[in-house]
């Protein structure tokens, strides 16, 4: 009675779980006979067992479900998602905004330069010496403390030719850039779509896995029911149980794969591992129906690696004009425009100086009229007092003073013109001329290199593709054959015409099968994606 409801009880959990309802409504003969005991009590021990194990798992399986949440993601929204979220991609789609603004710098460099500048300093009171006298040898001692202030416009203009080929060599420089990024985006497209992929190959690993559970679970009590009848020793059941093990084993380790490669996934999408995705996408087996010279002429359209190596030749090609810019003269033109502060901390020492040039104006002026008196035909004598240090003049000597910091005293502009023509400068520019188109003729090889390479994978990746078309398709009839030949030797056993190890055989080789199969298909996939990558773009639709 327990075996009957265990029987009941299991084929209901496997219906619940969606798989084949084939093996539990398959017919299995009870027969009354004798029954061991101890074989028995070990048969009601496992059942009881399973029983407490299926109960556990279905009351814990829905509160891990809750944990986590599920998302439904197709290839297309992964991929969106990989652009907008994947590290490494981010930094290299990064480089374009600077690459960008070397070609407004490259611009730039076509323009005249102007620089603004400005500046106070203070000077303590003291002696200054010049050479061997100071300013007390000469009559200024005492000198006061000063305020000085200046400013200064320039404005500078140079070009050659390395400049005026600056933008073409900027925007050429931009569009290798922009085919690294292209590069870039193809190799995260290749990496998502593999680990897509890795996801539905472990799928179907899991769903095989869980295939012969149910295939070693129905031999075991295939052959528990031979037991009854005394058909079989309890040595078959024994190896029919360690068979049911294996496959519980083989599912625990699907299922972790299953599992890791989800998180693989995630990581690339640059999302965090804490959530489920349902794959909606599905990749079929469809016969190959591409054209070689067609795949040919795209790749070489639109193959990334190849289209960076050509933007890099351009570049060589620019850099072979650049170099020529050493044999070529360079002009340069510059003027300025500037001026000055200076105020002394106190006026005295400048009052004293006017007040003695005032006294030595007075002095000489007596005494020219002195020798005017004495000639013998005197000559009418200076008038002195109009030598005289007024007020007016010390308030001029304040108000001049007041100078710092933006009343400034214009200096005189300058402009200056320069043109430089080089004649010898011992052989550097000739060396780097031969550089630049040595590096010219290897951009060349290595884009014929490219180009070569691409017509030899590209003819090696179709025949690898209609090659795992046409095994998947052998081997989806051998997978055929083996179900079929499993089915007859469980009818076999049934009847006693075999034994457990040549139905174990026949099991063991239908999941062979099985896995070529997958393994077949999943070759199918992706030697597709090895060609998309190759022709630059989507081949599956």
């Amino acid at each position: 009675m327990i075996k009957q409801e265990m029987i009941s009880l299991a084929e209901i959990s496997r219906d619940q779980s969606g798989s084949r309802s084939a093996l539990n409504s398959m017919p299995i003969p009870k027969m009354s006979a004798k029954k061991d005991p101890s074989a028995v009590w070990l048969s009601n021990t496992k059942i009881s067992l399973s029983v407490l194990a299926l109960i556990a798992i279905s009351v814990t399986t829905p509160l891990c479900a809750q944990q986590i949440s599920t998302r439904s993601l197709s290839l297309d929204e992964a991929l969106e998602i990989a652009r907008e979220n994947n590290p490494n991609f981010l930094q290299s789609r990064n480089d374009e905004s600077l690459s960008n603004w070397d070609v407004r710098q490259a611009y730039a460099a076509l323009l005249p330069s102007a620089s603004i500048g400005s500046g106070v300093s203070w000077q303590g009171p003291g002696e200054q010496q010049f050479g061997s006298l100071t300013l007390g040898d000469l009559g200024f001692g005492n000198q006061p403390s000063y305020y000085f202030s200046n400013y200064n416009i320039g404005l500078n203009y140079s070009i050659d030719w390395r400049t005026i080929k600056g933008p073409a060599q900027a925007k050429a420089q931009r569009g290798v850039t922009l085919a690294q990024i292209d590069l870039a985006e193809a190799s995260l497209i290749s990496t998502v779509t593999n680990a897509y992929v890795e996801i539905l190959r472990q799928q179907e690993a899991l769903r095989l896995a869980e295939q012969q559970l149910e295939n070693s679970e129905f031999n075991l009590r295939l052959a528990q029911g031979q037991l009854e009848v005394g058909s079989v020793t309890p040595i078959d059941v024994g190896q029919a149980e360690v068979q049911v093990g294996r496959s519980e084993v083989t599912v625990l380790r699907t299922r972790n794969m299953l599992a890791t490669s989800k998180m693989r996934l995630l990581q690339q999408l640059g999302l965090r591992v804490n959530e489920d995705v349902a794959l909606s996408t599905e990749f079929t087996l469809s016969e190959p129906t591409w054209n070689l010279e067609t795949l040919t002429n795209m790749s070489l359209d639109r193959n990334p690696t190849l289209r960076a190596r050509r933007r890099s030749k351009e570049v060589a090609d620019i850099g072979i004009s650049s170099a020529r810019s050493s044999y070529f003269p360079s002009l340069s033109i510059s003027t300025g425009w500037s001026g000055f502060t200076r105020e002394a901390s106190n006026t005295d020492f400048q009052v004293v100086q006017a007040r003695a040039q005032v006294a030595s104006s007075v002095a000489q002026c007596v005494q020219t009229n002195n020798l005017y008196s004495r000639l013998a035909d005197p000559l009418p004598p200076f008038d002195c007092s109009r030598f005289a240090f007024t007020d007016e003049q010390r308030q001029g000597i304040i108000d001049g003073n007041r100078a710092f910091p933006f009343n400034f005293q214009g200096s005189p502009p300058s402009v200056s013109l320069r043109l430089q023509v080089p004649i010898f400068q011992g052989l550097s520019r000739e060396r780097n001329l031969q550089a630049a188109r040595l590096q010219r003729d290897d951009m060349v090889q290595q884009v014929r290199e490219q180009e070569l390479a691409l017509e030899a994978d590209l003819s090696i990746g179709t025949a690898n593709v209609q090659t795992a078309y046409e095994s998947a398709l052998l081997e989806e009839r051998n997978r055929e054959l083996a179900d079929q030949q499993l089915t007859l030797a469980r009818e076999r056993y049934q009847l006693g015409a075999i034994t457990f190890v040549e139905l174990v055989d026949a099991q063991t080789l239908l999941a062979q099968a099985e896995r070529d199969r997958i393994a077949a298909v999943f070759a199918y996939h992706d030697a597709v994606t090895s060609l998309e990558v190759l022709v630059g773009t989507s081949l599956r639709n």
